[in-house]
């Protein structure tokens, strides 16, 4: 039982981490948004919008994923951490379309983290419905 509470707590802390990076970069991308562009982009209207468009969708993600968090409830945090594990996946080719190893290699490193520790809480869940 003590090892089930430590794998959703990982789990836990991995998704808040993952939701909370993504929102930070979707804010900053509304006050600063030349920090997420490649170098020598010209910024727009149009930057702006998409900026908007990034904060809509990281916000709500980021306040549910918190609630489900205090919640305790492992099946919601577990479709959740598929879900930002997959976000940060795809925003991994984001960084390679921009040639930025750093926009790259953060994503994957937090989406393979996250893999990690959605493992981690199903081999402990099978285990224990085997020894029933």
């Amino acid at each position: 039982m003590i090892m089930k509470k430590t794998n959703l707590k990982f789990l836990s802390i991995v998704t808040a981490i993952n939701v909370l990076v993504a929102t930070g970069f979707s804010i900053a991308g509304l006050i600063h948004p030349s920090v997420l562009l490649p170098a020598n982009s010209v910024i727009s209207n149009s930057t702006l919008i998409f900026a908007m468009y990034a904060a809509a969708r990281t916000i709500p993600i980021a306040a549910i994923v918190i609630w489900v968090i205090l919640k305790r409830t492992q099946q919601e945090l577990v479709v959740l951490g598929i879900l930002v594990g997959l976000m940060q996946f795809f925003d991994g080719f984001i960084g390679i379309y921009q040639a930025d190893f750093g926009k790259s290699i953060g994503p994957f490193v937090l989406s393979i983290l996250q893999v990690v520790a959605l493992i981690m809480v199903s081999k402990k869940e099978n285990t224990l419905k085997n020894s029933d």
